[in-house]
């Protein structure tokens, strides 16, 4: 979960089925309930699977999920700039060996932290581009890039495209609100 209205759709499924959420933050819920009977989770599982969401109940599927939260809410939610070592980081948040961390996700994702980090990263540039209200060098800067060449560089292996040619191609999409 994201957003606020992720949030807001997540909680009326959860009151839906009679289960009384405490707090509801990205990729969480902290519920009153102690225990949930099966035949209540299977159709709660099924109105979160509708909307696009699902119930973690395994140890790793809970690691996984708090990994990639770590890394959305760093990238895509934060104003600090990202200075910190990726793996110090995730191993000081979740108290874990990043080796473990790291294997782990790997062995249940197929992809490596480092290539989830990129993409978020890449996902970020795209959204600071549209915005068109920093500059490449900014972005870079922004989002602790060594230099406009290796963000440029390292964009285009992610998306195929210049991240100038990526905004030319959004700001022809974008039309004024008289043509709407």
């Amino acid at each position: 979960m994201v957003c606020s209205r992720c949030i807001m759709t997540v909680k009326s499924i959860f009151e839906k089925h009679k289960l009384k959420p405490i707090n509801i933050a990205l990729g969480e819920v902290i519920l009153k309930e102690d225990h949930i009977p099966s035949n209540k989770m299977l159709l709660l599982n099924k109105d979160l699977r509708h909307i696009g969401f699902e119930l973690i109940d395994d140890k790793k599927g809970k690691i996984i999920e708090k990994i990639k939260n770590l890394i959305i809410e760093r990238i895509h939610h934060s104003d600090d700039i990202l200075k910190t070592n990726l793996s110090d980081y995730l191993a000081d948040k979740l108290k874990l060996e990043y080796n473990y961390l790291s294997n782990l996700f790997s062995e249940v994702e197929g992809t490596t932290i480092e290539k989830f980090f990129i993409t978020q990263k890449t996902e970020k540039v795209k959204e600071l581009l549209v915005y068109d209200e920093l500059s490449l060098s900014e972005i870079a800067d922004k989002l602790d890039y060594s230099s406009v060449a290796y963000l440029s560089s390292q964009f285009k292996r992610v998306t195929g495209l210049t991240p100038t040619y990526y905004k030319s191609l959004k700001e022809n999409k974008r039309r004024n609100i008289e043509e709407l």
